[in-house]
């Protein structure tokens, strides 16, 4: 599962199970064009290549998620990633159900976390959404959350950061995305794209190397900017860094959002 080594929790946080550290990554230089260039709606980048994230407006409405008591103390207690998800309200974020089950309503979602810095601000998220099949039985194939961030300033989340669209029922592999999330061994956001492929019917997988404990709840963003997938499912995300899961988006899905959008 894709969360937090234990040789990285501070007491009180929670012990995941991960089986392999995230080492030194390796930052892979360009391939041929004629190796992996993707096409316009594809997402960007090499195919298959994971390095650090370069700091763009799509990557900045990614983020780290912390304990509650973390607001003045980012660094290393990250655990999961998130990201904002566009809603009527423009408060929302979406994420994996497991990073946030059992641990109450009330955590800390940083847009753009680099370095300790939070320069889009600490949002405080204090209402989350879990699908049924999770909450009834922690499904895999219902790994899935939303939640709701408070405003600050008088400017909801989205407002700051701009967010990616919703987007369920689309056919696996349809096009390339690009997966970005917050190794917990590092204080920057890793990347990668590449073509998701069918795992079963409920599940779909990528395979980007390096994505290790801390990465779950990463967004799967098609070259159009909606979410198609969120690092979790299977595995809860995968028992190795180098593959990875997602739920495939279906009437679940779709119901949990309609809830927590408002829209409903």
């Amino acid at each position: 599962m894709k969360r937090t080594p234990r040789t990285r929790r501070t007491p009180g946080a929670a012990h995941p199970r991960k089986r392999a550290l995230f080492g030194a990554l390796v930052l892979l230089a360009a391939a041929s064009a004629s190796a992996s260039a993707s096409t316009a709606g594809d997402g960007t980048g090499p195919l298959g290549m994971t390095a650090v994230a370069t700091q763009t407006a799509s990557a900045d409405r990614v983020g780290a998620l912390f304990p509650a008591d973390r607001g003045s103390r980012l660094a290393g207690s990250h655990f999961c990633t998130a990201s904002v998800v566009h809603s009527p309200h423009h408060d929302l974020i979406a994420t994996a159900a497991h990073c946030l089950d059992g641990r109450g309503d009330t955590f800390l979602f940083v847009p753009g976390y680099r370095d300790g810095t939070a320069a889009y601000g600490v949002w405080t998220v204090r209402r989350r959404f879990l699908p049924d099949g999770w909450a009834a039985g922690k499904d895999e194939d219902s790994d899935l959350a939303f939640a709701v961030v408070e405003p600050q300033g008088g400017k909801a989340v989205e407002d700051v950061v701009g967010a990616n669209r919703f987007a369920a029922g689309l056919a696996t592999g349809a096009t390339a995305v690009t997966v970005t999330g917050y190794p917990d061994s590092r204080e920057v956001p890793v990347s990668c794209t590449d073509r998701p492929i069918a795992h079963s019917p409920t599940q779909q997988r990528i395979d980007c190397p390096a994505f290790s404990g801390g990465t779950s709840g990463s967004p799967w963003v098609s070259g159009d900017g909606r979410i198609v997938g969120v690092l979790g499912g299977h595995e809860q995300g995968g028992d190795t860094d180098d593959i990875s899961y997602s739920v495939v988006f279906a009437d679940e899905a779709a119901e949990l959002y309609r809830d927590a959008a408002g829209t409903s």
